[in-house]
């Protein structure tokens, strides 16, 4: 696994492999899934054998890290992909100094986060037409003097 930026060498893959899992398959249109974020935020490649097989990307939100743009390649879900990306993630966002963690997941997959430590938190929305819920996990604080 391996950071990344807007334009760097990997962006080009982390594209393409976001447009086949958001546009192609959940027909999300192109305008809301490649946005603004996309130039300001720090993107985790993830690679197999050379090839790109799962993205996300961290965004600071006011002292919370909002991971998002959670793709894994079609034929890479279910084999631990997803889980080593969030487990580096929430790894990175605590070096980062951030105190708690976000994800805005579609409904249907909100376990795999529940599993990692997210607690569900206020009701469900529409994102892109698909309903999501927002999940929260608190970092703990180790300032209290204790070892």
């Amino acid at each position: 696994m391996t950071t990344a930026r807007y334009g760097d060498e990997h962006w080009n893959a982390i594209a393409r492999l976001r447009t086949d899992v958001f546009v192609v398959e959940q027909k999300v249109p192109v305008e809301l899934e490649l946005d603004e974020w996309d130039r300001r935020v720090e993107h985790l490649a993830a690679y197999e054998n050379g090839e790109l097989v799962g993205t996300l990307r961290l965004v600071d939100k006011d002292g919370t890290v909002k991971i998002g743009r959670v793709a894994v390649r079609a034929d890479r879900r279910g084999t631990g992909v997803g889980r080593a990306m969030m487990q580096w993630a929430l790894r990175r966002a605590r070096e980062r100094g951030f105190a708690a963690a976000l994800v805005e997941s579609q409904i249907q997959v909100r376990g795999f986060y529940e599993k990692l430590g997210f607690v569900r938190r206020g009701g469900t929305f529409l994102d892109a037409g698909i309903p999501h819920v927002r999940l929260f996990l608190d970092f703990p604080s180790h300032d209290g003097g204790l070892p």
